[in-house]
């Protein structure tokens, strides 16, 4: 059996194909949105590998991944004028990211200042899956000026930036790592 070409020549005019066959420039608002999506879901990646056993947090990443791949496919998906769902993502995705930030938040002391993004490098690639989880989210907003957009999705984005601040925090406190204050002074 053949391998399939793992390149095409059809986006060498600076267009790509959205799921449906339809073509649109490679800046696309939604082919930026999906790709930023993947962006994410790789720093995620890295994080997950930087992570020791007893950080319990894979699990976690792992499943974080797998809904990301579903919001990647959505967005790659023009549904026209349907508020389509995103297949997978539902409320109980969203509760489970809820409960995991709010399960790693007990552990942590109080947060009395804006923290600097930093420690030891899973806390710092932590800050950087919530920094392009941001992007993501705004470019998803966006994409809903001018698509329909489950809200699901843009629900689920948000949380994820929340769960990856608390995850710094805490990668930072078990491996007993100060935490990095902004000093408006400095």
């Amino acid at each position: 059996m053949k391998k399939s070409p793992l390149y095409t020549f059809t986006g060498d005019s600076g267009t790509t194909s959205l799921v449906g066959g339809q073509r649109v420039p490679k800046d696309d608002i939604r082919i930026e949105s999906y790709g930023t999506i993947d962006e994410l879901n790789s720093h995620i990646g890295l994080l997950a590998a930087m992570l020791h056993d007893e950080n319990s947090q894979k699990d976690t990443l792992l499943f974080i991944q797998n809904k990301l791949f579903n919001v990647g496919a959505y967005l790659a998906t023009d549904n026209g004028d349907s508020l389509a769902p995103c297949f997978g993502l539902d409320e109980s995705a969203i509760k489970k990211i809820e409960a995991e930030i709010d399960r790693l938040d007990e552990i942590l002391p109080p947060l009395h200042a804006f923290l600097l993004p930093g420690g030891n490098t899973q806390a710092a690639q932590a800050h950087v899956c919530r920094t392009v989880c941001r992007r993501a989210e705004r470019n998803i907003i966006s994409l809903a000026k001018i698509a329909k957009i489950h809200p699901d999705v843009t629900r689920f984005i948000n949380r994820l930036s929340d769960y990856f601040f608390v995850l710094a925090r805490f990668n930072n406190f078990i491996a007993k790592n100060n935490e990095i204050f902004w000093d408006k002074h400095c």
